[in-house]
């Protein structure tokens, strides 16, 4: 039986019920003039928890077909993201 495929990457939505979205990057050399080039892919990973938030960096493991578009499932959350005060509120003592 073959090895299921794993990636890392960052969690760029969380809107859905169940499901993110993570971007994974991987570095590639042009094929004609030799530069690296950073390239990226989306991925819809199932989380039945909720546990990754936007921002988090995940796991993500190969599972068999849960939709149209989902063919991984959250494995572990690796680094929290850093709350982040989109408002610019501060709290005075």
């Amino acid at each position: 039986m073959g090895r299921r495929k794993e990636f890392e990457g960052v969690v760029v939505s969380d809107k859905m019920q169940k499901t993110v979205v993570i971007r994974t990057m991987h570095l590639s050399k042009h094929s004609k003039y030799g530069k690296t080039v950073r390239m990226h892919q989306k991925f819809k990973a199932h989380d039945e928890k909720g546990l990754a938030k936007l921002g988090d960096t995940i796991k993500i493991v190969e599972t068999r077909p849960l939709s149209k578009d989902k063919r991984f499932r959250v494995h572990s959350v690796l680094k929290k993201a850093q709350k982040v005060d989109i408002h610019g509120s501060e709290e005075k003592a």
